[in-house]
């Protein structure tokens, strides 16, 4: 067990039979009274995001999850990995996988284990993607940064700047899902 005053983002705790993953911690100390620590949390298993308010001494049960690597294999419906030290092959609901479009045919990846169950991929933070589609850039209109949209190579439609044209190579934030940069073809890594 332990208190909520230790969780922070990022991190996973169990409550009543379910999985949550804290997106957001918030510590709020109120007159006189107790402080009370309001998480943003995600459900692990369904998927959904709720608010959870908890008084500051309250207990909740530590989840330890195992980080295992795999290769991303193949989609159907499914996400398909597999282990590359035992060959064991393992499946995702596609609905669980909110980073789709990031994924990339013999990419490896972690899986977070709970329980010896596959629940969630963690990507790099960054990565590379080549642009497929994108308007032309206005000239002269250069004094304020100025984005325009752009669909990249995955289907992903992102916003980046106006110099960015199609075929150029550009890194994206995987949790953000934004443009960071604009880079060489040697340094994005298939």
């Amino acid at each position: 067990m332990i208190t909520v005053t230790s969780l922070r983002s990022g991190t996973y705790f169990t409550f009543g039979k379910d999985l949550f993953q804290v997106l957001s911690y918030e510590h709020i100390k109120l007159g006189r009274g107790t402080a009370n620590i309001k998480l943003k949390t995600k459900n692990l298993k369904t998927g959904a995001i709720t608010e959870k308010s908890f008084i500051s001494g309250a207990k909740v049960e530590e989840a330890v999850l195992e980080r295992r690597e795999a290769q991303f294999l193949y989609k159907t419906q499914n996400f398909f990995f597999m282990d590359p030290k035992t060959f064991e092959q393992f499946e995702l609901n596609g609905d669980k996988i909110e980073s789709a479009p990031f994924l990339k045919e013999g990419m490896m990846v972690k899986i977070l284990f709970y329980k010896d169950e596959p629940l969630t991929i963690e990507l790099p933070i960054k990565m590379g993607f080549i642009v497929a589609e994108t308007g032309p850039g206005i000239r002269g209109d250069s004094a304020t940064n100025i984005f325009k949209d752009a669909i990249l190579e995955n289907g992903l439609k992102i916003k980046v700047p106006l110099f960015v044209k199609v075929g150029d190579q550009v890194l994206v934030d995987t949790r953000t899902r934004q443009y960071q940069e604009r880079v060489t073809k040697d340094a994005i890594s298939p």
